[in-house]
């Protein structure tokens, strides 16, 4: 591990540089967009709407014949046929008569107007017309929102659901997307046992690996749980060996993630299995989360390495700093990090000079003043849990007093 620490910019600059080239394109069924990034951009290959039709359940009509319709006075004509939405053999409208019409059914030739239902009797056969429309009243024009060769969504685009909507509504079963990076997170350490199964005196429930998997999940990757790796060396190589082994490109691992085994102490398996083959370990100017390490491993095939410090508030602090801003990035995300912006500290702290620390907070009803939950121990997992963002203090401050104006990154969007 290098004597002198890394900064927070320095490493992650070097975790980026890893995921660089993670961002090739596939073609994803638009079921299976939401919330990929676009690569192409989306071409309307039908208007929209694609043809007239009506605003409301009603009768199509003509409307100068409608002329002085009102509710004393009503207009009374025979109504010709239905046009429930989804007709396709739509008769024209003949002078002297009405359509009874859906909404979304096309509004037949010879019609220049809709009147709602309730503006009328609601007759089947004949109907009392109750209201003088103006021409193209209730009447959704072809191509008012869409036309035909339109660009309705631009290469770089994150999709939602209102994204999917309109994908699949201009005719497209397929969208060019930044292929998600697929991470190996890897479980360490003969203390963990799963979750369910009783604990004997000395274990604890493994919970890095699938909070990490999760992390990865929600930064828009494809995460792999790889659980319980063995406490020895080559074991450990063995195991990575097997499961990196024989992928397709579109199926490659991007990253392999662990936690623990990174520290000073015996029995740092991860530390010993990557050291002198590529990864390269140091200490970071932060708290929590020290001890990182990052490379490729050339006897694994070249793939990219992050080690992340065991402790599970240092593992998820480290990863929204350091991973899942490089995870997105890889996908062309136009919104890599988090939400920045600045609170109020609630209360007064000190900070040890030369590391960035970040910890955990939770903000007042309004947003404005910010206060620590829990403590800034990195054992503290359920302080964690319920922290609603993280708040940043520069290195070169040791004394924030009540008042000051901190900077806090949000934990969601």
């Amino acid at each position: 591990m290098a004597s002198t620490p890394r900064t927070v910019d320095e490493h992650r600059a070097v975790v980026a540089a890893l995921l660089g080239r993670a961002a090739a394109v596939e073609d994803a069924p638009v079921a299976d967009a939401l919330g990929r990034v676009l690569a192409a951009d989306v071409t309307a290959a039908v208007s929209l709407p694609s043809f007239d039709n009506s605003a409301m359940d009603g009768y199509a009509v003509r409307a100068a014949e409608l002329a002085g319709a009102t509710a004393d006075a009503p207009v009374v004509l025979p109504v010709a046929t239905d046009i429930p939405a989804g007709r396709t053999d739509v008769p024209v409208l003949e002078p002297g008569t009405v359509h009874r019409i859906m909404t979304g059914a096309v509004v037949p030739a010879g019609a220049d107007a809709v009147l709602p239902v309730e503006r009328t009797d609601g007759g089947v056969e004949r109907v009392a017309l109750r209201a003088a429309p103006v021409p193209g009243a209730f009447i959704r024009r072809a191509g008012e929102d869409v036309t035909a060769g339109d660009v309705v969504l631009k290469a770089g685009a994150v999709i939602g659901p209102a994204q999917v909507g309109v994908i699949a509504a201009v005719g497209s079963a397929t969208v060019a997307v930044r292929r998600r990076p697929v991470v190996l997170v890897l479980s360490t350490g003969s203390e963990l046992v799963e979750p369910g199964r009783p604990l004997r005196t000395g274990q604890i429930y493994e919970s890095n690996g699938p909070m990490l998997a999760a992390a990865v999940t929600e930064a828009g990757g494809r995460a792999e749980l790889l659980r319980f790796v063995p406490d020895d060396v080559g074991q450990f190589l063995d195991r990575l060996r097997e499961r990196l082994a024989g992928r397709s490109e579109a199926d490659r691992v991007d990253l392999v993630l662990t936690s623990g085994g990174v520290s000073a102490g015996a029995y740092e398996v991860v530390k010993d299995a990557f050291t002198g083959r590529g990864v390269e370990f140091v200490k970071v100017a932060m708290q929590p989360g020290g001890p990182q390490g990052a490379g490729r491993v050339d006897d694994l095939g070249g793939v990219a390495v992050v080690t992340l410090p065991g402790n599970p508030v240092s593992s998820h602090v480290s990863f929204e700093v350091f991973v899942r801003p490089a995870l997105r990035a890889a996908m062309g995300h136009p919104f890599p990090e988090r939400p920045m912006r600045t609170a109020v500290l609630g209360e007064t702290w000190t900070s040890p000079e030369g590391r960035r620390q970040f910890r955990r907070g939770v903000l007042s009803a309004d947003g404005a003043v910010v206060r620590e939950v829990g403590t800034s121990g990195s054992h503290m997992l359920g302080a964690l849990a319920r922290a609603e963002c993280l708040v940043v203090v520069p290195e070169d401050v040791t004394d924030l007093r009540e008042g000051t104006k901190v900077e806090i990154r949000s934990l969601d969007g």
